[in-house]
């Protein structure tokens, strides 16, 4: 019995990481994890390297705002490119792009001569390079994995691997700084970080070179490519259940998803703390995350996810708002666990009820639009808690997007039972569940 019991966790392991099993997939979640240590790194120390150089709340905004919106502009033609395109080589092409904008941060830095016009210049690059990756790179998940019931296995471990990292960067890249900063060095701790993160780019870059991902069917079309747009539009739109996921995404993307924004603020300003006070906050927002990657990784069937996901921004919006209120470190430690585990379910289910519910000649444009979803309405939304800091106070701006993303939720709650129904019966189909139920119209 004793052993019986023994095999049962490490059954539910092998579960939780059953994508692994695939080589291909196996290689790029090793380069991605080392990979995304860096990219935290960069994240964390570029917007506290902003609020140093310009003490602006608005600034920070703007920072956002560029290196976001070639999302909203670029990611639709990019899908339709990579509906057509070897998503293989674009992944290649991207990361190593992404490596030399890194470079370019990491040479300014060091060398002493970099000003807030090229960080703008910089992070609008580096917005513009992500938003051919990201659509792509979520379309290419679908060719890595071995077998397509692990499909929402490999995107549960991406999450994972994501804020795993998350966890991580961010508290290393806080102490770089402040350790270069007691050297007397102004903005030379900022540069290492973004050193550091070029250099992790190679982990995946090999990873991705030693892949051998299945080839799809040739793909000739003499549509143009305003049609394939207008064609992916209209199927997303028509489709109720991905219409209602693109909508939740883009609350978030104008509500939640700011709140990054105005961390340096917070940790100076209003905790009383330093660079490592923000790298802690980012870092607890990381482990909750780790605990909603976990938790989707480890669920046995996909039924039940909506429900679960219709419920979760009401304790969203509640731990934004305790959040901003909160003079505590403790406190706001806490809440950032809460905002970063509950965001992380969310959005990682949303990825997989996509993924799971879009055509295969088709998932580059639904992608697309998922990017423009979270993060080309974000730009937006950092402007406007930017402004809202300026005129009200941070505690203030964060709160009422929290108190927004509660009211929008509980209005749209009455239209979750038809959605479900209509979603069971697709998976019906598709084997993913066994009991048929007719969908009432949804409208």
């Amino acid at each position: 019995m004793s052993v019986l019991n023994g095999q049962r966790p490490l059954a539910g392991i092998a579960h939780s990481l059953r994508a692994l099993r695939g080589r291909n997939y196996a290689l790029f979640f090793g380069g991605q994890s080392l990979s995304l240590v860096g990219t935290w790194m960069q994240h964390a120390a570029l917007y506290w390297l902003v609020y140093k150089l310009t003490d602006s709340k608005v600034m920070l905004g703007w920072v956002a705002f560029v290196g976001q919106i070639p999302s909203l502009l670029v990611a639709p033609l990019a899908g339709v490119l990579s509906d057509r395109w070897n998503r293989h080589r674009v992944l290649l092409a991207t990361q190593a792009l992404a490596m030399v904008q890194a470079g370019a941060l990491a040479a300014l830095a060091l060398s002493g001569t970099i000003q807030v016009q090229h960080v703008l210049v910089l992070a609008a690059t580096l917005g513009l390079i992500m938003s051919v990756d990201i659509p792509n790179r979520q379309a290419f998940v679908s060719q890595m994995v071995d077998r397509r019931e692990d499909l929402p296995n490999a995107i549960a471990l991406n999450s994972l691997s994501f804020h795993a990292a998350r966890l991580v960067g961010p508290a290393v890249a806080g102490f770089v700084v402040e350790w270069s900063a007691a050297s007397g060095s102004l903005v030379r701790g900022e540069g290492m970080c973004f050193l550091l993160n070029a250099v992790s780019y190679l982990a995946v870059l090999a990873a991705v070179l030693a892949m051998r991902p299945a080839r799809r069917p040739a793909r000739t079309t003499e549509r143009t490519v305003l049609h394939e747009l207008r064609e992916g539009w209209s199927y997303a739109v028509g489709f109720a259940p991905i219409r209602y996921l693109l909508l939740g995404l883009t609350l978030l993307g104008l509500t939640v998803l700011p709140y990054t924004t105005l961390l340096p603020v917070f940790a100076r300003d209003i905790l009383h703390g330093d660079a490592v006070t923000q790298g802690w906050l980012l870092s607890a927002a990381g482990l909750g995350a780790i605990v909603g990657a976990l938790y989707l990784a480890g669920r046995r069937s996909i039924l039940g996810l909506g429900t679960v996901m219709a419920l979760l921004p009401l304790a969203m919006g509640g731990a934004l708002v305790v959040f901003a209120f909160s003079r505590t470190l403790w406190l706001s430690l806490a809440m950032m666990v809460l905002v970063g585990g509950t965001l992380m379910v969310l959005m990682g289910g949303c990825n997989t009820l996509l993924q799971t519910l879009v055509d295969d000649d088709k998932r580059g444009r639904v992608m697309s639009l998922y990017t423009i979803a979270f993060i080309g309405t974000t730009p937006f939304g950092s402007l406007a808690v930017g402004y809202l800091a300026r005129h009200l106070g941070a505690d203030w701006a964060l709160a009422i997007d929290g108190g927004l993303l509660v009211v929008i939720c509980l209005a749209g709650l009455p239209r979750l039972p038809r959605l479900r129904a209509q979603i069971r019966l697709i998976y019906q189909s598709m084997g993913f569940v066994d009991a048929p139920a007719a969908p009432p119209p949804v409208e």
